[in-house]
């Protein structure tokens, strides 16, 4: 596999003696341990981690993971990838985007195996909860501002502007908004309508055309007849997609209208009569993006498929050959009480003592070596005061200091060696110990997951359910180390496989 190594050392690491060159050595040897083969050093020594996705070093290694000319990343820690749990996530799905791993040696995460790659959902899931926790505190003043009539974040609807704490008419904007309805209620076409209000130069805020689209929303929204509407969606996180409130959340107040009552309701009569002439559908997930997608096999040998429907509220998955037919939701609810039946044998939490032993002596190793380093570089500061003051001739310096700077290249060659196998150890045995520990907790943890972490969760644990008339079973993939106990007939020692 080809990689990338990512090197991000701020200067209080540098005060501590965690230099580029150090972090590089760790990562190389780490990648040599791996049999990865090296491609490219990204380089970002120095670089505020506010603005690091903004360097043209991390734009550079973004573009080699979307041409495909890394498949992973390595780096020291996720501190030095990102500066916030938002950015990691958001790196990782990239990642996850175009199939390449993220290599953390600090935290010993490794996506590129499945327990590294559970870890890091975890993780990201258990960081997304906390992140809610505090929208939710947040959120909760929202309300208040609302009746209060104050502003709840924004510039306000086109059309108005806040002055003083108020919302009043935009006189700039204003004349735009009434040119709009009566364009729209002459002729009844919002693209028509669009169309016009081009021609006669009127934009929307950001100086841009009208579409129908846009269009429809400024004329359906209750502000222009004098009802403003507050804390009625909320955002999904991406800056695009919003999702409406309850309306038992939605708060109104008075404010100055832009067209009567009457004009308001006539115009969106319009919208009701045109929606009646079509059959209207509830969007839904593509295909190949449902919980169970490509991992249902139906007794009769065949995959099941996604099969929309109108008005579809829970995705069905559908034998094409036989028939058989299953809702998400009653597959996701066996799901869960599978998960709580994957438990891990107290005796393969130690599975393998060897390993263990070795962690420990290197890491005893590492913290001699370190110890070394710091007296060596100690009898080179002393040889050179010495020199300076003109106690010691070239000469004798030089005898002196050619053997210490020996062992002193020795020790700094060692020690990201030694550091590497200590990765390799952790990342490999200790990191799926972890993720077991983790995975316990799923069950409780399920319903606080978005339903991209649970995708990630299922894709990572499960191989395949089969499907059969009264049954359920799931195949989980193997990991190593560790032994499933059985509680249920459901789960059975052959549904640990090992994946192919």
């Amino acid at each position: 596999m080809n990689v990338g190594i990512w090197i991000r050392v701020s200067t209080e690491d540098q005060a501590r003696g965690e230099s580029p060159k150090n972090h590089e050595a760790r990562a190389r040897m780490y990648a040599e341990l791996k049999r990865w083969n090296i491609v490219d050093l990204y380089d970002l020594s120095g670089v505020s981690g506010k603005d690091v996705l903004d360097n043209p070093e991390a734009k550079r290694m973004l573009d080699d993971v979307a041409a495909g000319r890394i498949q992973a990343l390595i780096f020291s820690k996720l501190a030095r990838l990102a500066r916030n749990t938002k950015q990691l996530l958001e790196i990782s799905d990239y990642f996850q985007k175009h199939d390449a791993a993220l290599v953390s040696l600090e935290e010993s995460i490794d996506t590129s195996s499945p327990a590294g790659r559970l870890l890091y959902t975890v993780i990201g899931a258990l960081a997304q909860w906390e992140r809610e926790e505090i929208s939710a505190r947040v959120a909760a003043s929202i309300p208040i501002r609302a009746k209060l009539g104050k502003n709840t974040g924004g510039k306000g609807a086109f059309g108005y502007h806040w002055i003083d704490g108020k919302i009043v008419p935009n006189p700039d904007e204003a004349p735009v908004v009434k040119r709009a309805y009566q364009i729209f209620l002459e002729t009844g076409k919002l693209l028509t309508t669009c169309n016009q209000l081009k021609d006669e130069g009127l934009y929307s805020r950001s100086k841009k055309v009208y579409r129908p689209t846009s269009l429809k929303r400024l004329l359906s929204d209750t502000i222009y007849k004098g009802i403003r509407r507050a804390n009625y969606a909320k955002s999904l996180g991406n800056k695009k997609n919003w999702v409406l409130k309850p309306e038992s959340d939605w708060v109104y107040t008075n404010v100055q209208p832009l067209v009567s009552e009457e004009d308001w309701d006539a115009a969106n009569k319009i919208f009701e009569e045109t929606a009646r002439r079509y059959t209207s559908f509830k969007s839904v997930p593509k295909v190949g993006r449902f919980l169970f997608s490509g991992i249902l096999k139906c007794q009769c040998g065949e995959k099941l498929y996604v099969a929309p429907y109108p008005s579809m509220k829970i995705p069905r998955y559908a034998c094409k050959k036989c028939g058989m037919r299953i809702n998400e939701d009653i597959i996701e609810e066996n799901f869960q009480n599978a998960l709580k039946e994957v438990v891990v044998a107290p005796e393969q939490l130690g599975a393998n003592e060897d390993l263990e032993n070795e962690l420990v002596e290197k890491q005893e190793r590492l913290e001699l070596l370190k110890k070394e380093q710091k007296e060596v570089n100690g009898k080179v500061d002393v040889l050179i005061d010495l020199y300076g003051k003109q106690v010691l001739d070239q000469n004798g310096f030089k005898e002196r200091y050619d053997p210490i700077k020996i062992r002193l290249d020795n020790i700094t060659l060692e020690i990201p060696r030694l550091q590497a196998e200590i990765d390799f150890i952790k990342t490999n045995e200790i990191g799926k110990s972890y993720v077991i520990e983790r995975a316990t907790t799923l069950a409780s943890l399920w319903p606080s997951l978005s339903y991209e972490a649970r995708q990630q969760v299922v894709k990572e644990l499960v191989e395949r359910i089969d499907v059969g008339e009264d049954s359920l079973h799931f195949v989980f993939f193997y990991i190593p180390s560790f032994a499933p106990v059985e509680k249920g007939s459901h789960i059975s020692r052959d549904s640990w496989l090992s994946p192919t």
